[in-house]
């Protein structure tokens, strides 16, 4: 393992303790000698990592840090690039957008090395095998979630049978043949999946859910697994 690559586990390391731990401690998980360890915390407080303690107390990292420039592994380096690329191809033209600019922000930053193998990346993305059409804007859907607004879809079931529902969007789950909404929707007071290429028509609301997104998120994952279902159920597996 090189110094940067050790340094930025000594990092991780830090972060993971919310108070005060013991150099000893930090050699033991790092593997190295406390030696080496007092180091180690000398030139990451030398590139301005705010790590308050000393020697026989112990430390800790302030939240806020992060180590310029990037530094990645190649194996970490590998799956930003197959995932962005994945986005890049896939998602709907924000997100797409989104991440072809944020590879160009994250290789302006990196070393030259690790940029080389950022644009270099044999990892790539097949064809999609899917042949649905989605007719929503995801960014407004995506807007709804993150303001935790409510919505009016018009949407037609997998009987093309139509129905107009006011939703709590919290989630949108990306499969490789659907992209689905998760919300919770007044008319059938229950958690619902909505296929995004059978919503019609959606309008974003001024009306704020009464739960926010994430505890709807963390309520809809707990009556999946009581349930016995995944946490990401198929785009057609949850009633509609």
């Amino acid at each position: 393992m090189s110094r940067s690559e050790r340094l930025l586990n000594l990092l991780q390391v830090l972060r993971r303790h919310r108070r005060p731990v013991s150099a000893q401690t930090l050699a033991d998980e790092m593997t190295v000698s406390v030696r080496t360890l007092y180091r180690d915390i000398s030139s990451l407080k030398a590139q301005g990592a705010e790590i308050e303690g000393e020697a026989g107390v112990g430390y800790v990292l302030r939240p806020g840090f992060v180590l310029p420039p990037l530094m990645f592994r190649s194996a970490e380096v590998e799956a930003l690039m197959l995932g962005l690329r994945w986005v890049a191809d896939r998602g709907d033209p924000a997100l797409a957008d989104g991440a072809r600019e944020a590879a160009t922000r994250i290789a302006a930053v990196l070393p030259a090395a690790l940029r080389r193998e950022l644009e270099t990346s044999a990892l790539l993305v097949g064809a999609s095998a899917r042949s649905s059409v989605d007719a929503v804007g995801f960014e407004l859907l995506r807007t709804a979630i993150r303001s935790g607004r409510k919505m009016r879809l018009l949407y037609r079931d997998k009987h093309d049978a139509n129905s107009e529902r006011v939703v709590w969007p919290f989630a949108l789950v990306y499969f490789e043949e659907a992209r689905v909404l998760a919300a919770w929707c007044e008319l059938r007071a229950d958690f619902r999946n909505f296929r995004a290429d059978r919503i019609a028509r959606i309008e974003l609301l001024d009306e704020l859910a009464p739960r926010s997104p994430e505890m709807m998120l963390n309520d809809w994952r707990r009556a999946l697994q009581a349930s016995g279902r995944t946490i990401l159920p198929e785009p057609d597996s949850a009633p509609l």
